[in-house]
């Protein structure tokens, strides 16, 4: 849950976020706290939200906090920030640790809500020439004054609301609703007549609930046809050059690239099939097979299973349908750290944010 949970109530938003910064300021000595920055910048939770209630809950924050709290706290420390920018504060968290990488690099960063795409190559004119690009272009400047050029970097980054892989799931149930009631009303109204579902594991049993409606599942464990099942979520289009959701994408490198998937893809790889690193699709795609079979009783489904079916081929059909990747590319990694640094986009954010303040 986040600060988006409280969009009913937003008076009630600083309540929640006091633990927190009551451990920050016991951590931040006194004599230092009018001269600590504090950020508060809102993700995927907020975007979503209409911006009357994004509203109310920036400012139930900026009023409170002052309150209770001595950081440097201004109007323009809290806001909600686009998935462009998620995306480029953790491709220069990346840039930041890797001076002297060489070649370009890609990253697939997925997150619950969107995946963030983010280009870097050593020789900016090299990422992308065509006109198209340019509203999908960011500059980042990780240098230590705006004149520094040494260290920019232009950075490709696309973000896609609603085709994280829990927002998927949901479109997906959704169609799984529509298709049901119109071919037959009668299935899946009870356990003894399920929908059949390819995206569970054999025999696993799920009940969905939208509008009042129940309908029963039932799954069949076909990682094949729920990969097709999945297919049109990805709302691409029939032009080349193009990603997911019909968003213009870069051709790919594959020769002079090195391919690393974070956040979810690593999850989804590592959690429960243990595959991450070195990411090979027949392999992936044995295991997650497997993953589908039924299971002696003696042996109960790990935690998690049954969403990891459906992650497992929602993965696969973005990496190699909505990304265009082949299934016989080998150079994807799936990982947690790069350089031994955790990839994230706060820390980049900060190191932006304060990138020209003096050093003590």
């Amino acid at each position: 849950a986040g600060i988006a949970e409280f969009a009913g109530s937003p008076d009630k938003v600083s309540d929640y976020i006091s633990p927190l910064l009551s451990f920050a300021a016991q951590h931040v000595p006194r004599s230092k706290h009018k001269e600590t920055p504090l950020y508060i910048l809102c993700t995927a939770g907020m975007r979503i939200l209409p911006e009357s209630q994004q509203k109310a809950i920036l400012e139930d924050l900026l009023t409170d906090i002052p309150v209770h709290f001595d950081f440097l706290f201004s109007d323009s420390h809290a806001e909600v920030i686009s998935g462009k920018q998620e995306g480029r504060w953790a491709l220069g968290k990346c840039l930041g640790n890797t001076w002297d990488c060489q070649g370009m690099i890609w990253a697939i960063f997925k997150l619950v809500f969107q995946i963030l795409l983010g280009l870097r190559a050593f020789v900016p004119q090299e990422i992308w020439s065509e006109e198209v690009a340019k509203g999908l272009l960011a500059e980042v400047n990780l240098g230590c004054d705006a004149h520094q050029t040494e260290h920019v970097y232009r950075v490709y980054v696309a973000t896609f609301l609603g085709f994280g892989g829990n927002a998927a799931r949901r479109r997906y149930e959704e169609s799984l609703f529509s298709s049901s009631l119109l071919r037959n009303r009668q299935a899946g109204l009870s356990p003894q007549a399920p929908v059949p579902d390819p995206c569970l594991p054999r025999d696993a049993q799920d009940e969905l609930r939208h509008r009042g409606l129940r309908l029963q599942l039932r799954g069949t464990g076909d990682f094949q046809l729920c990969r097709e099942r999945l297919r049109p979520l990805l709302n691409r289009t029939n032009g080349t050059g193009s990603s997911l959701n019909g968003v213009v994408q870069p051709p790919l490198r594959l020769q002079s690239s090195e391919f690393y998937g974070f956040s979810e893809f690593y999850y989804c790889t590592e959690d429960v099939l243990r595959m991450g690193g070195d990411y090979s699709a027949a392999r992936f795609t044995r295991a997650a097979q497997v993953g589908r079979r039924d299971r002696p009783r003696s042996q109960p489904r790990p935690s998690g299973l049954e969403f990891q079916c459906f992650k497992s081929a929602w993965m696969f059909e973005v990496f190699h349908r909505g990304f265009s990747f082949p299934e016989s590319y080998g150079s994807l990694k799936t990982a947690l750290q790069v350089y031994d640094k955790e990839v994230q986009w706060t820390l980049g954010a900060i190191l932006y944010r304060t990138r020209f303040l003096p050093l003590r």
